[in-house]
């Protein structure tokens, strides 16, 4: 703390990584961020195209893996549901990079700095105007979006529960909470990009590290029960498979909670969450009514073997050892003038702020490429909680759940490979079914 007590009293001027200047100029990390952008846009339009088109051709027909278990209305509707998201997608993408767009190279960005620069305020309330207004530009872009999703895609194939009032309802609280949360933590990254030195960007990473423990420790019992009724789980069947699943596992959860999904949509899910001795687990309501209790069984042991394989906390590695590498990057450039200039913003070096926005709108164009490894690394994970599900309960039994949740959710059996390693955390359909019927039994 002396550290940071001692530059607390010097002027913000000294707060970047040492590093040599690329020989960069606005103009060429224009042209750069230009192509990346197109690229990313072409890549992103080319795979939905392929997607939609790879899902449309498979459409007459059942894959064979799922003949008799999946009818052929059911894997129609599945189809028709996936290609009316792939377009809408493709209409989130055009308006995301319009956005992208506007806020950068046109100079929306640009006013929004000069505007919250306006104000008599200390330069930390002034980043964190922008940050807010940054925020309710692109939030109410974003509103008619997730309206038509909701009521217009969802409804259409039938899975729409939510009504105006409870959307709306749902839109201000996560609003507030977003900003109940995001604010501060914001507060604190800006003042230790200011105060804390050359190496701002390790103190940042370590409160972004503690900040994600405290939104698990608060989301079981604080932030979750703000949307949704969470209920025990009734005595019977399922709870008696679940209980003596967790017996066996070693696994001590604070509570079965039933969670009333079926207020906004008939999909179905189960998982864990919050961690130490918050830890819960949760299912669906939907999915209580449409799985059997050794099913359920099934669904969970899947969930207990991402907990007993680390898979969280070695996620969690990942993202820490990648966000470091990010406010690593983010130290260099936010001490060079080409960074803001190139994005359509003069020089603001002694606005921290203006610096976390453009590097994180920005980040995702030359990011998305990476996709496939992210993906790659995830359904390893899932490879690994099936074969633990196999382990502990039955490999069958979470088989006839999954084709069960593959059915109910619409989701297709025939996804082109290309997109599905872009997009997809978990394995394609067939090749995860396959994989588990491979499955040896377990020992009694």
């Amino acid at each position: 703390m002396s550290i940071l007590a001692h530059r607390r009293a010097l002027p913000a001027l000294d707060y970047s990584l040492r590093v040599p200047d690329l020989p960069l100029t606005a103009p060429t990390f224009t042209a750069i961020f230009f192509a990346a952008l197109a690229i990313t846009l072409a890549l992103r339009l080319w795979l939905a195209w392929r997607h939609a088109t790879h899902v449309m051709a498979h459409r007459t027909a059942v894959p064979s893996a799922f003949a008799g278990r999946v009818g052929l209305s059911a894997h129609q509707k599945a189809a028709d549901y996936t290609i009316a998201r792939t377009r809408f997608g493709v209409v989130e993408t055009l308006i995301d990079t319009g956005m992208l767009l506007a806020l950068t190279l046109v100079g929306g960005l640009a006013v929004l700095v000069a505007w919250t620069g306006s104000f008599a305020l200390g330069p930390l309330a002034q980043d964190l105007l922008l940050i807010v207004a940054v925020g309710v530009v692109t939030g109410l872009v974003g509103v008619p979006l997730s309206y038509w999703q909701t009521f217009v895609i969802e409804a259409r194939f039938g899975f729409n529960k939510s009504t105006l009032r409870l959307w709306l309802t749902d839109l201000v609280k996560g609003t507030l909470v977003g900003a109940a949360l995001g604010l501060p933590l914001a507060a604190v990254v800006l003042w230790l990009m200011r105060a804390a030195g050359p190496f701002w960007w390790l103190w940042a990473w370590a409160v972004w590290i503690g900040f994600q423990f405290l939104v698990l420790a608060l989301y079981p019992t604080v932030i979750a029960p703000l949307f949704n009724k969470f209920s025990p789980l009734p005595a019977g069947a399922a709870r008696e498979k679940i209980e003596a699943l967790l017996a066996r596992c070693g696994f001590a959860a604070r509570g079965l909670y039933v969670m009333d999904g079926s207020r906004r949509s008939s999909h179905g899910n189960a998982f864990f969450t919050g961690f130490g001795r918050a830890r819960r687990i949760v299912l669906f309501d939907t999915l209580l009514e449409r799985l059997a209790p050794d099913e359920i069984e099934a669904v969970l042991a899947h969930e207990l073997g991402h907990y007993k394989r680390r898979h969280v906390l070695k996620r969690m590695a990942w993202m820490g050892a990648v966000s470091l590498a990010f406010l690593a990057l983010l130290a260099w450039l936010m001490v060079s003038p080409w960074f803001y200039t190139g994005l359509g913003v003069p020089p603001q070096i002694g606005r921290p702020g203006v610096a976390l926005i453009l590097f994180f709108i920005a980040l995702p164009v030359f990011t998305f490429v990476f996709g496939p490894l992210s993906s790659l690394y995830s359904r390893r994970h899932e490879f690994e909680a099936d074969a633990f599900a196999a382990e502990q309960a039955s490999a069958a039994a979470l088989v006839h759940a999954l084709v069960k949740l593959y059915e109910d959710n619409a989701a297709t059996l025939t996804p082109d490979p290309l997109h599905s390693a872009f997009y997809d955390s978990h394995p394609p359909a067939a090749v995860r079914v396959a994989r588990l019927q491979a499955a040896p039994a377990p020992a009694v």
